[in-house]
């Protein structure tokens, strides 16, 4: 039952229906969610060690890496927990400031993976073009600076977005046929006018993830052309073997994102709700689940440190800090 203060009718709670028309099968999607949420975090957290305890690993390119690991896990550990929730105990109840720090974290930590892709793609193109300054370019306080700067740009623009949200009046009901607070489809349930949110919505998308698509493709626009005027094939093939588990991260990453975004504005009447839901959740626990893996094996150091560690060789030096 909806409770409502007198005074801005905002509602004591919200019910996450899950994903509607597929009630009957929550049981059995749960399984696959679960397994990919297994592997995200075991992956992500197997990542971060390595990185901090590996001497080998102690370098730009691995410290955003981390970064990416991190973002990953905060993204789905957001909403996957309170899913399976849904799915197995039937715990659909979350509270109003429950769901608007739910939002922020999804749609804070979102925009961040979007800036870390950027930055690893810029990582790339120094990597490649300066070979020879890449390690005076890319120091440990600049790449602080810069990580620091992409997490600032999310939670400043993401801010506003939370406000408004909470500011709109809601007397439509309480449930939300969702499995997660999104921002849209918690608008929607307003009387108010929501107009503000959706304008407001669509400038950060495209501040955040057109900016950062922007600099990903000039960034591999030069770097195509500086591994293209090498006259070794070998050394072309090193060049583009480093990009290889980037570029999968990029495509886990916006090629569901590409489709909630498109849906939310332009698909609503032709694509089944429990569609789009599904791909949602797929857009915050793909990139988790695969990244791990696809850096694992497509990441030279990072597969012999894995073999080195699952072999108990004695080679292997850790230090502490």
């Amino acid at each position: 039952m909806i409770m409502l203060n007198e005074t801005d009718l905002t509602p004591a709670s919200f019910i996450l229906n899950g994903i509607p028309g597929l009630e009957d099968m929550h049981m059995w999607m749960s399984l696959p969610f679960c397994s990919m949420y297994a592997v995200a975090v075991v992956g992500n957290c197997g990542l971060l060690y390595l990185i901090r305890y590996e001497d080998s690993l102690h370098r730009s390119r691995y410290y955003f890496l981390a970064m990416l690991s991190l973002t990953d896990l905060v993204m789905c550990s957001s909403t996957i927990p309170k899913a399976l929730c849904i799915f197995w105990f039937h715990l659909k109840e979350i509270s109003f400031v429950e769901c608007l720090v739910q939002m922020f974290f999804i749609h804070t930590f979102t925009g961040m993976e979007s800036g870390v892709l950027m930055l690893m793609a810029l990582d790339r193109y120094v990597a490649i073009c300066y070979p020879l300054r890449y390690s005076t370019i890319l120091t440990n306080p600049v790449i602080g600076k810069i990580g620091l700067a992409t997490f600032l740009r999310a939670v400043l623009l993401i801010i506003p977005l939370i406000f408004f949200t909470k500011r709109l009046p809601y007397c439509k009901g309480n449930i939300i046929h969702h499995t997660y607070c999104d921002q849209l489809s918690v608008a929607k349930l307003s009387c108010g006018n929501i107009k503000l949110n959706v304008i407001y919505g669509l400038m950060a998308a495209f501040l955040i993830g057109g900016f950062d698509i922007l600099c990903i493709t000039i960034s591999y626009t030069m770097i195509l052309r500086a591994v293209v005027s090498l006259s070794s094939a070998e050394a072309r093939q090193k060049a583009f073997s480093t990009c290889t588990a980037h570029i999968c991260a990029i495509v886990f990453s916006y090629s569901p994102a590409f489709f909630c975004f498109f849906f939310n504005r332009f698909g609503s009447h032709t694509i089944p709700p429990s569609c789009h839901i599904i791909v949602a959740n797929i857009y915050l626990l793909l990139p988790p689940t695969m990244n791990p893996i696809v850096y694992g094996v497509k990441t030279k150091q990072i597969r012999d440190c894995v073999i080195r560690i699952l072999s108990g060789s004695k080679d292997t030096k850790f230090h502490s800090t």
